[in-house]
């Protein structure tokens, strides 16, 4: 019996697959009873590989030949995958295993790929109960996919947290009308549930703790983010707009009625990660995006800031994308519940230290760097009104203007400076954002 590479006989499946669709209309009947056979026959017995497991081979098997409207079935147990599975170029899709904590797809000895579980190019995708489990990489990655759903779908490396772990758990990048629920993650070296570059997003009744952000949402438009519990991570949520990537700007971003407690883990992002530039002990952070409304969270014992809303210049990354806008705007904190006893912030990072030497244990919860967009400033040197940082109503909320232009302008300025901690300068109202509604069936 001759001994191939599984990935090679899986290449020549496609090929056959392409070959079919290409005779479709001269041969569908021909196409149905000979093609497909031949497809399987060659795949698992004419080809077979001495390493790779049956399921392995009946899962991507499936995946390559699935059709519109097929369920393809994971079964219970430990399911030891190889390499990633890919799904590409599908519409109507469903993955679906027996339960988030019966079906365990482990890639702990995985020698091909990054990602777990690969989606590209597809239309309306659901993926359904089950585990992805310490993939190299990403565990689940879905690009360019328009109406992808995560259902009860959790991602976890069982090594706990280090910067060896994949940088993502759930990783819709570059998609439209996301649906993200009931889904678990945990021990990412980036973000646990992370939507970059997307439109139409919705994360809820979710929980990520031990990963170094719980949940990001990252040049971003549309998204709303509730009902999640977000704990014991280096930064609770995240919502950030990057320089250098295809889609520059996000916004109009709702995060509320979401538990954020206690992210004081230890951020463990591997060096030159901008994550990494996130201080352990961050509850909420806003960086550089505009239109976000932050409202009815129970912001809880985050140790470094409750919120911190910021512009990039805060990374001291230099700026290298001439198309990029750098500040924040247009952010409306309210009726947030915030609770934190005396503690130390994170002594890791230079704006810790700093709020530790000024403030003690008894660091303001709401935290804001000043910085203002020189393009939104009125005649009289004032931002517009519809572009401030707006707070009302919240409980317990201490504030903190940093206003680092000028007060960051030389090393021992920071030390001796009067920081403005009355809140009564952002007392004002913004406009609701709009709810979030996909435009697919999910």
């Amino acid at each position: 019996m001759w001994h191939f590479n599984a990935r090679y006989c899986t290449i020549m499946v496609i090929h056959l697959d392409c070959f079919r669709k290409r005779i479709q209309f001269r041969f569908k009947k021909i196409r149905e009873k000979i093609y497909f056979p031949v497809a399987l026959i060659l795949f698992y017995f004419i080809m077979p590989n001495p390493v790779l497991g049956n399921e392995e081979k009946r899962i991507q098997t499936e995946l390559i030949l699935a059709s519109s409207g097929d369920t393809i079935r994971l079964n219970d147990g430990v399911i030891p995958i190889l390499g990633t599975l890919s799904l590409e170029g599908k519409s109507n899709i469903v993955i679906k295993g027996n339960g988030i904590d019966q079906t365990i797809i482990s890639f702990k000895e995985q020698i091909e790929g990054a990602q777990g579980l690969s989606i590209v190019n597809c239309k309306n995708i659901v993926l359904e109960d089950f585990t992805v489990l310490d993939t190299k990489g990403d565990a689940v990655k879905a690009q360019f996919v328009d109406g992808i759903t995560f259902r009860r779908v959790k991602a976890r490396w069982s090594g706990g947290p280090s910067e060896e772990n994949g940088a993502y758990g759930l990783y819709p990048v570059q998609c439209k009308n996301v649906l993200i629920e009931f889904c678990v993650a945990t021990g990412a070296s980036d973000a646990g549930i992370y939507v970059g570059q997307s439109e139409n997003i919705i994360v809820r009744y979710s929980e990520a703790y031990h990963n170094v952000a719980g949940i990001e949402i990252e040049n971003s438009i549309q998204a709303d983010v509730y009902g999640n519990n977000s704990y014991e991570n280096a930064g609770g949520i995240l919502v950030f707009d990057l320089p250098g990537l295809v889609k520059k700007s996000g916004g109009n971003i709702r995060v509320y009625e979401n538990n954020i407690i206690e992210n004081n883990f230890e951020n463990f992002a591997p060096p030159g990660n901008i994550v990494g530039k996130v201080p352990s002990g961050t509850g909420i952070m806003i960086m550089a995006t505009k239109e976000v409304e932050i409202f009815d969270n129970l912001i809880i014992n985050n140790k470094t800031a409750g919120t911190a809303v910021v512009s990039y210049y805060i990374t001291e990354e230099p700026i290298n994308d001439p198309s990029y806008n750098p500040y924040t705007s247009s952010v409306f904190i309210h009726n947030n519940i915030y609770k934190k006893e005396p503690q130390i912030p994170t002594l890791k990072h230079e704006i810790g230290e700093l709020l530790f030497l000024r403030f003690g244990r008894n660091v303001p919860d709401i935290i804001y760097d000043g910085m203002l967009d020189p393009k939104l400033l009125s005649e009289d040197g004032k931002i517009l009104y519809n572009k401030r940082l707006c707070i009302q109503n919240n409980k317990n909320a201490e504030y903190l203007n940093l206003d680092i232009k000028n007060n960051f302008d030389t090393w021992y300025k920071p030390i001796i400076a009067s920081f403005n901690t009355n809140i009564i300068e952002c007392d004002c109202r913004l406009n609701p954002i709009k709810k979030t509604v996909l435009l697919t069936k999910n």
